[in-house]
């Protein structure tokens, strides 16, 4: 569209009655600079005709991005075109139809991840979501004071309506949001249960709002790793959502799948299963054949068979994903290249290194061709490959791949990421193997920096990373240096 005309600020304006944060872009790397700065949010992409088909492969599979509309003067031959992109949710020819398209999405987003309570009631022009922005934008200004923009929201919201208890329920509801964005959970959990309890006594006792909030509860347990307690949360919005809704809706598969992360986070493999299979089931019944989100499932339930140890399972698994995603995505489509790696690690678990090698290259070759230069999950191929050679005994290909993974994470991931600290491990533990001692050295004192700040100072790699050291010293002749090392190594093992 052209900034200086007056149809493109009456529809900028038109969509600001719906998103209260828009920014307008003219470079697609500056647009996905923009998408990929965010942890926590969920992004919505409103894209030209003109410009979709050469963007949308690049961007589709970022994260953050939730939704995609495509604003066009030829409906029909752009509509043709996205039915191999699932975050695509609509085509329009006038900003009417994108401003409602986006409204409608925007009261559904909440259902693929964290969960937020909506408050419906408070106007016409569903001020939920906007809401929702104001309060994520607050989350990146975090220099002001968190309290004083929590009470200005409040009051902007009671200028627009007088309902004093869904305006606490509002403030209760979003704090808890609020603070499980930056890490605060023991805040978290105390907004969401003061919210839970207004809901217990205002609604009814099956009302979908309580499902909400302890899904809301079970999401801040998850972060903070007390996976028991999320558990349980999780079940209570299960039994509630069983009796609110049909036996076959969505809404039960993803909390089936919730539950199933839950079992899975504490080894119980067989539970994590039986759940991702319930989900599965409902998702069978609810979506076409071959839609992408059945291939979500098959691709979880292969990775409970690996955890396992029943990688023909996890093998045929991963295949059935792959071949519900070669119909219905493109041929260089990012998810295939997720699917091809799968399959790559389960024939890696396996000892077939060769078909190992064949399908993570097939994942870096799409990767390659669909994603920016330098994206993360570059970084994880080129590791995958590096593995597979390592396990080949080709030494040198392995430490090649391992230095490119390691130079796009240093590009992609802070200094102090964990994920650095297994490349500079891995890369330690090949020069080790090749008698380079004091380059291995370098290497695992990289790893160990890292992780004594990322860490519990008892965490077991820690003990790894103390161990390597002493093997290099022990390599080097320098055994009382090597004997200090694996002694603070079984310190932490004891």
């Amino acid at each position: 569209m052209d900034e200086l005309n007056n149809d493109f600020s009456n529809s900028i304006s038109e969509l600001r009655q719906t998103v209260y944060i828009i920014e307008i872009f003219k470079d697609a790397d500056e647009c996905i600079d923009y998408m990929t700065q965010f942890q926590n949010e969920k992004l919505f992409l409103v894209i030209s005709g003109t410009l979709c088909h050469s963007i949308v492969p690049c961007i589709h599979d970022i994260e953050q991005l939730y939704s995609i509309y495509i604003f066009c003067g030829d409906k029909i031959r752009n509509k043709a075109w996205t039915t191999g992109w699932s975050k695509i949710k609509d085509v329009c020819v006038d900003i009417d139809a994108i401003c409602d398209a986006v409204r409608r999405t925007a009261r559904l987003c909440n259902l693929d991840s964290i969960e937020i309570t909506g408050v419906s009631s408070l106007n016409q022009i569903e001020p939920s979501f906007m809401y929702t922005q104001l309060i994520k934008e607050i989350i990146f200004e975090i220099t002001y004071d968190e309290k004083q923009a929590i009470q200005d929201l409040s009051e902007y919201a009671q200028q627009k309506c007088s309902h004093d208890r869904t305006i606490d329920e509002f403030k209760r509801s979003y704090y808890g949001l609020l603070k499980d964005c930056q890490g605060d959970y023991e805040n978290a959990i105390e907004f969401h249960k003061q919210s839970l309890q207004i809901y217990k006594t205002a609604l009814s006792s099956n009302h979908p709002h309580l499902a909400t909030s302890y899904n809301n509860i079970a999401n801040v347990y998850f972060g903070m790793g007390q996976y028991s307690k999320a558990l349980a949360s999780y079940e209570l919005s299960l039994q509630i959502t069983k009796i609110a809704l049909p036996p076959n809706d969505p809404d039960l598969a993803i909390t089936y799948r919730n539950i199933a992360t839950m079992y899975r986070s504490m080894g119980e493999y067989s539970k994590a299963l039986a759940s991702h299979q319930q989900s599965l089931q409902i998702k069978t019944i609810a979506l076409p054949a071959n839609h992408p989100d059945l291939a979500k499932s098959y691709d979880s339930i292969g990775s409970v068979y690996m955890d396992m140890g029943e990688y023909s399972k996890a093998l045929a698994s991963h295949e059935q994903s792959l071949q519900i995603q070669k119909l219905v995505l493109p041929p260089n489509h990012p998810d295939l290249a997720t699917s091809y790696n799968n399959i790559g690690v389960v024939h890696y678990r396996m000892g077939e290194y060769t078909k190992a090698l064949a399908s993570h290259q097939q994942s870096l070759q799409i990767i390659k061709a669909a994603l920016p230069e330098n994206h993360p999950s570059l970084a994880t191929s080129y590791n995958n490959i590096g593995l597979v050679y390592d396990s080949m005994g080709d030494r040198s290909k392995a430490l090649a791949s391992y230095e490119q993974s390691l130079r796009i994470k240093k590009i992609t991931l802070n200094s102090n990421h964990p994920n650095l600290a297994t490349s500079y491990n891995n890369i330690g533990s090949i020069n080790m193997d090749m008698g380079e001692y004091s380059k291995a050295l370098e290497s695992f004192e990289q790893s160990l920096q890292i992780q004594k700040t990322s860490l519990p100072v008892n965490h077991p790699k820690l003990a790894t990373s103390y161990n390597n050291i002493g093997s290099a010293y022990m390599n080097m002749g320098e055994y009382s240096k090597a004997l200090e090392f694996y002694e603070q190594s079984l310190q932490i093992q004891q």
